[in-house]
């Protein structure tokens, strides 16, 4: 089954309003003639609205970094899926590694929250993978596993299939440091088989899964060749129009 290439940028805490209003004006018009592919950018809560209005009718989406799962309420510094809607975001990042090893998210609330994001018409892009120290045990299966199993947890199928999922290697995040693209699309595979059992192979085949992990301009072709990887969560070589520029075209080989 041909599934449409996803290539989403991840801004992490960059970028002023003005900073990230000029990438977006500039960003916008290099890749006006990208067609085949779906693009976003993922960006902090006080840039939605800025960035919003500058790519608007553009092919660029938008997204954002986290949520919380209630749509309000007394809960102090954090943003809901209906604020996110109104602030001109599509798509959402839940579960990204720096959100489950540096703020101790657990798959019960990440479950929570791609629940919460798909009742209320946002788009999940699921993060999952493993740290290093469960690589070098040989966990990343069971690790991989669970992840999916729990954060899919009472997702009926119709919904689920508006799910992306993000394969991040957690070592590989930010350290330079990549799985190779057959290491990669091995665990993308992995991932499949895993989604079959949840639901079935129609499913598994429809669902697009991004790699994440030093993303860089330098190995996006040798990735994207891969028959399981659809796409890229990319994080630092997002933010110059450049380097995300030669992500977003990636050459077919």
């Amino acid at each position: 089954m041909l599934r449409k290439p996803f290539i989403a940028g991840n801004w992490k805490m960059y970028k002023t309003s003005s900073e990230a209003v000029k990438f977006s004006n500039d960003f916008r018009m290099i890749v006006s003639d990208v067609k085949d592919r779906d693009i976003l950018i993922c960006a902090p809560f006080t840039l939605l609205q800025s960035i919003s209005q500058a790519l608007k009718g553009s092919n660029v989406k938008i997204g954002a970094q986290n949520m919380y799962f209630e749509k309000e309420g007394a809960f102090t510094g954090e943003i809901s899926p209906l604020q996110l809607l109104d602030c001109g975001a599509q798509y959402v990042i839940i579960g990204h590694s720096e959100r489950r090893h540096v703020f101790g998210e657990n798959d019960s609330l990440i479950n929570k929250k791609v629940a919460s994001a798909l009742k209320t018409g946002l788009l999940p892009i699921l993060c999952v993978g493993e740290l290093l120290e469960e690589r070098e045990k040989g966990k990343t299966e069971d690790v991989v596993r669970n992840q999916i199993v729990e954060g899919f947890k009472n997702i009926d199928k119709e919904s689920a299939m508006k799910v992306t999922i993000a394969y991040e290697p957690v070592w590989a995040i930010g350290t330079g440091k990549n799985a190779t693209p057959e290491d990669a699309d091995k665990v993308h595979a992995f991932i499949r088989k895993v989604l079959t059992d949840l639901y079935d192979a129609e499913f598994s085949n429809s669902i697009r899964i991004q790699y994440g992990g030093s993303v860089k301009a330098e190995n996006i072709d040798m990735l994207m060749a891969k028959e399981n990887i659809d796409g890229a969560l990319v994080g630092g070589a997002s933010l110059k129009t450049d380097s995300f520029e030669r992500i977003v075209k990636f050459k077919k080989i």
